[in-house]
């Protein structure tokens, strides 16, 4: 099955999106699993909230699992990408119960990379006033996507800021199977990613990297079937599943 998302690869590295962005990518996954794209509180089709916190990945998290209870299900696999993965971590470290893995990709890791504020910065500041971007933002967020971005960004900062911890515990305490994807081209993440993924590899229970040499942000995106393959893979070993 091939999947066009050539267009919109360049926009994709630098722009605040909703899981719009990820419909296209569907038909990689649904033959395989019942999908649920989600949208956080404030995002795309989602209720407007008045200011995002700056610890915005745990408060995800909480998000995410109040989903999950809410639909009442159990054991399900969570893929996460760029911020999203840092809530993805979080999740299953607070309920390891409900979910049975996690595919992390594209993120910086333990900590935010030293120039992740500038880099920030620099995206939304170029993204707010490109055609093409701004283009991109209202079909994610919809007519108020720059207030949505401004919110996001001001979250962002002060985190960045006050140097927040990423996640709510150790990541001595993640229980559940994970899976680090990346690119080794990615600009919007550390430089020395493939480090950063080992060394966490090393301290958690289960841990997996992948990292593509090629490919902009975020992976799943620039990779778009090589990397459905390798989380089908991934989640199918899981179950024993060849």
């Amino acid at each position: 099955m091939k999947i066009n998302v050539k267009k919109q690869r360049k926009r994709r590295k630098r722009l605040w999106a909703s899981s719009v962005m990820f419909e296209v990518l569907l038909p990689l996954y649904q033959d395989n699993f019942k999908v649920i794209l989600m949208d956080f509180l404030g995002n795309g089709k989602s209720d407007r909230v008045d200011e995002f916190p700056a610890d915005v990945w745990m408060n995800q998290a909480k998000q995410v699992i109040g989903l999950i209870e809410h639909l009442k299900y159990q054991k399900v696999n969570l893929a996460g990408t760029s911020g999203g993965a840092w809530t993805a971590v979080n999740a299953a470290m607070e309920r390891p119960d409900l979910i049975k893995s996690v595919a992390a990709d594209s993120f910086d890791g333990r900590t935010l990379a030293d120039d992740f504020a500038e880099k920030l910065i620099a995206e939304r500041t170029f993204a707010k006033n490109d055609a093409s971007a701004r283009q991109f933002y209202e079909w994610c967020q919809g007519d108020d996507w720059e207030k949505v971005v401004d919110l996001d960004t001001k979250a962002l900062m002060e985190c960045a800021e006050r140097k927040l911890p990423l996640f709510q515990k150790s990541l001595d305490h993640l229980e559940v199977p994970v899976l680090f994807l990346g690119s080794l081209e990615d600009p919007m993440v550390r430089s020395n990613l493939a480090e950063e993924y080992e060394q966490i590899k090393q301290q958690v229970q289960n841990g997996h990297v992948y990292l593509f040499p090629t490919g902009g942000h975020p992976a799943i995106v620039s990779n778009t079937e090589a990397a459905a393959r390798i989380i089908t893979e991934f989640i199918n070993a899981l179950s024993g599943i060849d």
